[in-house]
């Protein structure tokens, strides 16, 4: 009994092992693993859209997605990707509570055991430190705009040789 219950245990590990799928990196690109969102406003939920590109030779079905909380609703594709062909995941973070966060969100393909995970991340906060933030990032704007305009605008100095010639006249 003990021969046959270890030799059925060998099959199941030997069909198992040759079972075994591709990697998600192996069948789909993602344009980016991470998206910072930077500063954000409290309560005014961002979108980001990752691009899945399919590497392979066969359409690719996005079977599910999750989030690693409540506060980030990932939106999958619901067409099957065509080889080369690239579809958007949109990925909704709600900006309910202040402070720094990371999320994670996998992308469940068929027929692949592992999840593609992605991740977004930033810091959500109040109105007042939201506007200081946005100004200072179009004064920086500014400043590099008027700095590439300055550098453009110089005049290039060149030096030019000046030819003396001498007049032979009969005098």
């Amino acid at each position: 009994m003990k021969r046959i219950l270890l030799a059925a245990t060998a099959v199941v590990f030997a069909v198992a092992m040759k079972a075994q799928t591709k990697a998600p990196d192996e069948i789909i690109k993602v344009n980016t693993e991470k998206h910072d969102f930077g500063k954000i406003l409290q309560g005014r939920p961002v979108d980001y859209y990752f691009e899945i590109t399919n590497k392979t030779d066969k359409p690719v079905v996005v079977e599910n997605t999750w989030a690693s909380c409540g506060c980030t609703t990932p939106e999958k594709p619901t067409e099957p990707i065509a080889p080369g062909a690239t579809a958007k995941l949109k990925v909704q973070y709600n900006a309910a509570a202040m402070g720094h966060f990371d999320k994670q969100v996998s992308i469940k393909l068929a027929g692949v055991d592992n999840p593609k995970v992605v991740g977004i991340s930033g810091d959500v906060v109040a109105q007042a430190d939201y506007d200081a933030s946005v100004k200072e990032q179009a004064d920086k704007a500014k400043t590099e705009a008027t700095t590439t305009n300055t550098n453009a605008q110089q005049p290039v100095k060149t030096k030019t040789k000046t030819s003396k010639t001498k007049s032979k006249s009969g005098k």
